[in-house]
């Protein structure tokens, strides 16, 4: 055991690490190796206090998210070499890992899952039941139909990781203090910070709150409510089994799904931790409302084994063994849930140079990649890849106490749940964040959550099958969604927009800083555009449209689920670029109604006396106008592709907005779509989307955005030389857009693309988004593939489910947008629809 040196040390430094569990001591380490100088980690007890001693340790290269497989795999390779470079032993075990099926649906979820890490480099396989028995023999094997095996997979000790990661972090020059309590946290006006302890006072160019449990504690020095609660986690160590202690080999960790627990080998006996049901496991609501207890530290709560009576009885079924043995250890510690059970990590919106890495349900595992991944992101200003559903600000305002309650409660029990695509979950729904027109539309259609907002995905008509039926194949959606479609294309629908993320931008600065700031030209005055933001290394960071609405005031809008992201970002650039402007997030001010098809002009016509005709209001312009006397800024442009106009306007217009335009296009059929029908339409107009055909790990050259890169503007926008030398070298991949021959499957992104050589069938790509094309009748897909086998034309495969289909390169769009074809009908062609 270390002894502690309460003191500090000094009393400046790069960067302060709040929390010494092993995500804390993992970004020390990493930071320290990178070369930082000055980082001071402080801890309130000693190291691992909070959740890491307790932990159960479980390490393992599945994850259902496509990035996050890369944190886990990162952290498995480095606690597989710690004991080496640090000398302190990890007791780490690789004995490989088993997800059980049970169930048919559970078959399908690990094909699913299957075509996931076909192009990613972890090993994992879909093995039959004779192969999980071989590899665990102690196994009733009545129900088991199949099992997603990870090789690598296993479970390490986190108290000597976290040792192992400290005498890491020392020996690169790292501080490390406790007992050293954080008392409080001043921000300065050049946004530097003064750390507070009973032992003085530390100034530190940024902090990071990776304090656990204690997180919410700490951002409430500063303002911030964590949306954090700590949950009652229960393991149960037996006693020597002699038939485990009988076995050859570590047997692997199993994961029975349906049980919904984890189960493995520790030492000759059984170790197994299950997950309740929302109904009956515990949080710890207390410590949000008062606060951790003061002294808190390696305390473990009460055991109730009859909460876990019904897993225990499914262990004991699944492995027999397991009735015999004696319980002689109960653990009941507290694990830290975000609603999501996904962690916030990076750099917050609102306050600058404060990072946190808080909420993690699964610390171990994640502690080595996160540390590398922060440390890489604060040395280098922008992330290594792309992690948007870690982002913190993937949360606002509206996540009150009870919404985060709520939904852990419904996460912690879910844990085993079969991850759909598409999915939904309705605990702590709606928030606070809910449309002008949630009241009005809710009983008509089935929603989507998106951000806090409820957002219509499609719409119900009698004889539908209604309500949420989720499923891998296509459900009680897909017809009503070709309904939509056709109403769209063919007369006119109206869909609610308004959880787009819109910022309002001015000041002497702002065609500077926007100049700067993206890599389009800045639109003029009465005109909008599509603009990218890129980081220092070329990725696309954020798109957004930019409307200049009025002289030098500009409109910024951006996805719902970017909204804090971008915000941040934009901020930061303001603060370090001296920029003289003001930003104004109005996205919960503002509602947005979108109204597009070939009659849209003819119902909107009804309600203005502006001439909406093409000759005066054109594509891509912005305007100032009343209808049925509401004020609007209208813009023509639309995401279907179709003649449409997005209608902005404050959030308590929403209603007799709608109902004027329904009321004016009854001649017409006007009628409600979603955003499923949204977004058939608008991946057959070959629309790329932000965070699946362009994010963090694409450049806008090979996601084919070269259009609205304008790499000859004189303003040295953020990226542009990064993107020159990428011109220069040339691409590797790049998009390409693919028709499938399927059957009652679509794709949906993220599936391994093979290609059958001379050699052998490999996997050679991945698709980022999919659908089925109404317009068509076939399935359609983006999908990165290598250069040589991207000509139009060129034959691949699409996994899906199991199996692959036949896919074809296609060249773009499937559907001409209606502005392209109106261009080709002047001129005299007949173009595609």
């Amino acid at each position: 055991k270390e002894t502690s040196s309460p003191s500090l040390g000094k009393d400046r430094a790069d960067t302060v690490i709040i929390g010494g569990g092993c995500v804390g001591v993992s970004l020390a380490y990493h930071l320290a190796k990178a070369g930082l100088k000055d980082v001071v980690l402080l801890e309130k007890s000693e190291l691992t206090a909070g959740s890491t001693w307790h932990a159960a340790g479980l390490t393992t290269y599945f994850h259902p998210g496509i990035n996050l497989k890369k944190i886990h795999a990162y952290s498995i390779k480095l606690y597989g070499k710690l004991e080496e470079e640090t000398g302190q032993p990890v007791g780490f075990h690789q004995p490989g890992s088993i997800r059980i099926a049970t169930t048919p649906t559970r078959v399908d979820e690990f094909k699913y899952q299957m075509t996931r890490a076909g192009w990613h480099p972890t090993e994992q396989y879909l093995i039959t039941p004779e192969k999980v028995q071989e590899l665990f023999p102690l196994l009733n094997m009545d129900k088991v139909l199949a099992g997603l095996y990870n090789p690598g997979d296993g479970h390490i000790d986190p108290y000597s990781l976290t040792m192992a990661l400290a005498a890491g972090a020392r020996k690169y020059g790292a501080q490390l203090n406790y007992p050293v309590q954080v008392t409080n946290l001043n921000s300065r006006s050049d946004g530097t910070w003064e750390v507070e302890t009973p032992l003085g006072i530390i100034q530190a160019k940024r902090i990071v709150n990776t304090a656990g449990f204690w997180a919410r504690d700490i951002g409430k020095m500063i303002g911030l409510q964590h949306p954090l609660i700590p949950v009652h986690h229960q393991y149960v160590v037996t006693s020597t089994i002699p038939e485990v202690k009988a076995l050859k080999t570590e047997l692997p960790v199993i994961r029975d799904l349906e049980g919904s627990y984890y189960l493995r080998q520790e030492r000759d006996g059984l170790l197994f931790g299950p997950y309740e049901s929302e109904e009956k496991m515990k949080l710890q609501e207390s410590w949000v409302t008062n606060g951790v207890p003061p002294g808190f530290g390696k305390e473990l709560f009460e055991s109730d084994l009859d909460r876990i009576m019904e897993h225990i009885e499914a262990a004991m079924e699944m492995v027999p063994v397991l009735r015999k043995a004696d319980i002689i250890n109960t653990i009941a510690g507290p694990i830290t849930y975000s609603p999501d059970i996904l962690p916030m990590v990076g750099p917050h919106q609102g306050v600058r140079n404060y990072w946190v890495a808080i909420g993690f349900g699964y610390g171990i595992i994640h502690a080595g990649g996160i540390g590398k991944y922060l440390s890489d992101w604060i040395l280098e200003g922008e992330p290594p890849f792309d992690l948007i559903e870690v982002d913190p600000n993937r949360y606002g305002k509206w996540t009150t106490t009870e919404y985060t309650a709520a939904k852990a409660r419904e996460s912690y029990g879910f844990n085993n749940i079969v991850g759909y695509p598409k999915e939904e979950r309705f605990a702590g729904r709606p928030t606070e964040r809910t449309s002008g027109l949630y009241d009005l539309l809710k009983s008509k259609c089935s929603m989507g959550f998106h951000a806090g907002w409820e957002q219509p995905h499609w719409f119900y008509k009698p004889g539908d099958e209604t309500g949420y039926k989720p499923s891998f194949r296509r459900t009680n959606w897909f017809d009503p969604v070709g309904r939509e479609y056709k109403q769209v294309m063919e007369k006119v629908g109206v869909i609610d927009l308004s959880p787009f993320g819109k910022f309002k931008v001015k000041g002497t600065d702002s065609v500077k800083l926007l100049d700067h700031l993206f890599a389009n030209v800045v639109p003029k005055v009465g005109s909008t555009n599509i603009s990218h933001m890129l980081t220092p290394r070329g990725k696309v960071y954020a798109e957004l449209t930019v409307s200049q609405v009025y002289p030098g005031e500009f409109m910024l809008v951006t996805g719902s689920g970017s909204e804090l992201h971008d915000l941040r970002w934009i901020e930061e650039k303001v603060t370090g670029g001296g920029y003289k402007v003001e930003i104004e997030n109005m996205t919960d001010e503002m509602g947005v109604l979108s109204v597009a098809g070939p009659y849209a002009r003819q119902v909107l016509q009804k309600l203005t006396n502006e001439d909406l005709s093409d000759a005066s209001f054109k594509f891509l312009q912005c305007k100032h106008l009343k209808l049925s006397n509401i004020a609007v800024t209208a813009i023509r442009i639309s995401y279907t592709g179709e003649l449409g106009w997005e209608l902005y306007h404050r959030k308590e217009d929403s209603v007799p907005l709608y109902s004027a335009v329904m009321e004016a296009g009854q001649k017409e059929g006007i009628d409600d779509f979603g955003t499923y029908a949204l977004n058939a339409l608008r991946l057959e107009k070959g629309f790329r989307a932000w965070g699946a055909e362009m994010n963090c790990d694409t450049n806008p050259l090979e996601a084919g955005l070269e259009y609205f890169v304008k790499l000859n503007k004189a303003a040295d926008f953020t990226g542009k030389q990064a993107l020159k030398q990428i011109k220069e070298k040339g691409l590797k991949r790049r998009l390409v857009y693919l028709t499938l021959e399927t059957d009652n499957v679509d794709p949906e992104g993220n599936e391994s693309v093979w290609h059958n050589g001379k050699a052998r069938t490999i996997v050679i790509g991945n698709t980022t988004s999919g659908c089925f094309s109404y317009g068509a009748q076939q399935s359609l897909a983006f999908a990165y593939v290598p250069m040589e086998l991207s000509k139009v034309g060129q034959k691949l495969e699409v996994e899906l489910l199991g199996k692959n289909y036949p896919a074809i390169i296609t060249q773009e769009p499937l559907v001409l947008t209606e502005p392209t074809r109106m261009r080709l009908q002047r001129k005299g062609e007949s173009p595609k629809i």
